[in-house]
């Protein structure tokens, strides 16, 4: 889940070079608070950063809400000490989606904070190669409920190891960031598998040449090759361009019988489907949880959507159990929504709330961030929403669970789970 647009920055080294560059900056000054020493305050103060305008505010919005309910639910308390929330957009209205300085804003403002012990976020993956040098450097814990991309905690198919990831985003050494969201080589093979089991014999895959789009291709292609089919990768799309048609009729002519999407609902997602639901009007079409909104199901024309599944990490909402049920009922009235229409992600800033509030209550010292990234560190089979999972030594989740969702009436709708496994 990554991604600005093409035009902003492309993926790859011009990411990571600004990311140093802004990590500089954050480290600067001394103004991180990052020498890991308690504040001895009775507060501390918890920063989210989600994107809450343009395509992905349905999303970014759900994640914060989720947050934001697991704290009061807790009354702003955990570790004998007070919680103060501290929601940021790192999107902007111009964009329409996140942005690199809008997301160095918010990280920088966190490290700024003496108070501030963790930073949730972000959603889009590219915006956490921003940030996570700049809170490295200032030894503060990053926790994501929707970062996917392979390469921000490891070097398995799909980082990109040309530009040293995942090292490149540590520049102490250590790390700070974990994620409770399975990374894409889970989803690749996850997308991959589906697709053979529908008969797919040959898969077009584009990217939106972001962080998590375009490592996602190549996991659904890694994971895809131990299968029959065949792909035809037409490589990354320019996400300005007013229509796809011809991309779309080349893969056509080629016997193009499925396609998949690397990338996010703001690389416009919405035409590219369109443009290839009418070139190939008997395809498969497929997406990752960077297409997971109602944005994108409910922007699609009924003849297409009838064809599309979306991967999420998220499954039914019976699959949840009791606690999964008060969940989406405390949400609802809280938030005033359907509780039949709450987004996907809602149940993971959930989680992720509840998960700091844990690992303040595990802290040696809440008020220390040092001791915070340990807690979170030594966070082991927890019995969560969510279900049983750990923190690996990279900041990986154990979990390994995908939900497939049909489009209906313009909604997701939780059609089975895939329990993947890693392509390695």
């Amino acid at each position: 889940m990554s991604q600005r647009r093409s035009g902003l920055l492309a993926a790859g080294v011009a990411v990571v070079a600004l990311s140093f560059g802004l990590a500089a900056c954050g480290g600067s000054d001394d103004d991180g608070g990052g020498s890991g020493s308690g504040t001895g305050a009775n507060e501390v103060s918890i920063y989210s950063s989600f994107p809450l305008q343009g395509a992905s505010r349905p999303t970014g919005i759900s994640l914060q809400n989720g947050v934001q309910l697991a704290l009061e639910q807790a009354g702003n308390k955990a570790g004998g000490v007070d919680i103060n929330f501290v929601p940021l957009d790192d999107s902007t209205a111009q964009a329409g989606e996140w942005t690199p300085e809008a997301e160095s804003a918010n990280a920088k403002k966190a490290v700024q904070d003496d108070s501030a012990v963790a930073y949730i976020g972000t959603y889009n993956s590219g915006a956490a190669a921003i940030s996570i040098p700049i809170l490295n450097e200032a030894g503060l814990a990053m926790l994501s409920p929707g970062n996917t991309a392979v390469g921000l905690t490891s070097d398995a198919p799909g980082a990109d190891t040309g530009i040293g990831e995942p090292d490149i985003y540590y520049p102490t050494g250590e790390r700070n960031y974990a994620r409770i969201v399975p990374k894409d080589t889970v989803q690749g093979a996850a997308l991959a598998g589906l697709m053979d089991e529908d008969g797919c014999t040959k898969v077009g895959v584009l990217n939106d040449n972001e962080v998590y789009g375009k490592g996602l291709a190549a996991n659904v292609i890694d994971a895809g090759s131990k299968f029959d089919y065949e792909f035809a990768d037409g490589g990354a799309i320019d996400t300005q361009a007013a229509n796809f048609r011809s991309t779309a009729k080349d893969f056509a002519s080629q016997g193009v019988d499925c396609f998949v999407f690397g990338g996010i609902t703001a690389s416009n997602a919405v035409q590219l489907y369109k443009d290839m639901g009418a070139a190939m009007p008997d395809a498969k079409l497929y997406g990752p949880d960077g297409v997971g909104d109602s944005d994108f199901a409910g922007g699609l024309p009924a003849d297409v959507a009838s064809r599309t599944k979306v991967t999420v990490p998220t499954l039914s909402q019976e699959a949840y159990g009791k606690e999964g049920a008060k969940f989406f009922k405390d949400y609802a009235a809280k938030f005033g929504e359907d509780e039949n229409k709450i987004g996907p992600f809602a149940i993971y800033g959930y989680e992720a709330g509840k998960l700091i509030l844990d690992v303040l209550d595990r802290a040696e010292d809440p008020t220390n961030r040092a001791d915070v990234v340990k807690a979170m560190f030594d966070t082991k089979d927890r019995n969560s929403i969510l279900g049983k999972y750990s923190i690996d030594e990279n900041g990986d989740t154990t979990l390994t669970d995908y939900g497939v969702f049909d489009i209906k009436n313009g909604d997701l709708t939780f059609d089975e789970k895939i329990s993947a496994k890693p392509s390695t």
